[in-house]
C-alpha cells in the first residue's frame, strides 16, 4: 500500500531522527546543516537540518523514507510516525 504523505507533512525533524535511531540507524557524522546516518545493514540516510523543528518537504521525506530508509507504511506504524 503506498504511503499517504498527507499526513507526515508536520512530521518535524526530532521525531524523524528520534524513529531512525529506534530502527538502529546512528549518527556517523555532521558537516555544516548535514546529518548522516548509517545503519548496521548498510543503508545511509544524509538530512540536511538547521533545526529540530522543522518539517520537510513531501519529496524530500519520500526520499528519506522510500529510497533511503527503505521504509514501508507497516515500518512507519512501528516506529509511530502513522
Amino acid at each position: 500500500m503506498a504511503i499517504n504523505y498527507s499526513r507526515l507533512r508536520s512530521l518535524r525533524a526530532r521525531k524523524l531522527i528520534r524513529a531512525l535511531k529506534q530502527d538502529g540507524f546512528y549518527e556517523f557524522r555532521r558537516k555544516g546543516a548535514l546529518r548522516f546516518f548509517a545503519h548496521p545493514d548498510g543503508r545511509t540516510i544524509t538530512i540536511h537540518l538547521h533545526n529540530m523543528g522543522q518539517t520537510f518537504a513531501v519529496g524530500t521525506l519520500k526520499a528519506i523514507i522510500e529510497e533511503q530508509a527503505e521504509w514501508t507504511e507497516t515500518d512507519l506504524e512501528r516506529l509511530g510516525i502513522l
